[in-house]
């Protein structure tokens, strides 16, 4: 499932340049997670770095978004097929 930004979100920059698949943008009033780009970053880390580096907490499961790791690797792989 993709990532969602809650209201919590205290705009410190440290989360976008961690994510690997360039799903993280400012929006209006915080960061904000672009659904078709999240792969949590299945294929590139093991863990999610955007969670590892929030000083809030504040970046959790999307419920709107559910996709299980099989269909997290096969959009990362599709990701990586229209970049290369």
């Amino acid at each position: 499932m993709a990532l969602y930004i809650t209201e919590d979100c205290i705009n410190c920059d440290v989360c976008e340049p961690e994510c690997p698949n360039g799903a993280i943008s400012q929006g209006e009033e915080i960061y904000i997670i672009n659904p078709s780009l999240c792969t949590e970053c299945t294929g590139h880390y093991e863990t999610q770095q955007c969670v590892e580096v929030c000083p809030v907490d504040c970046i959790i499961p999307d419920p709107n978004h559910i996709e299980s790791p099989e269909e997290l690797l096969a959009k990362y792989q599709r990701l990586a097929q229209q970049t290369a």
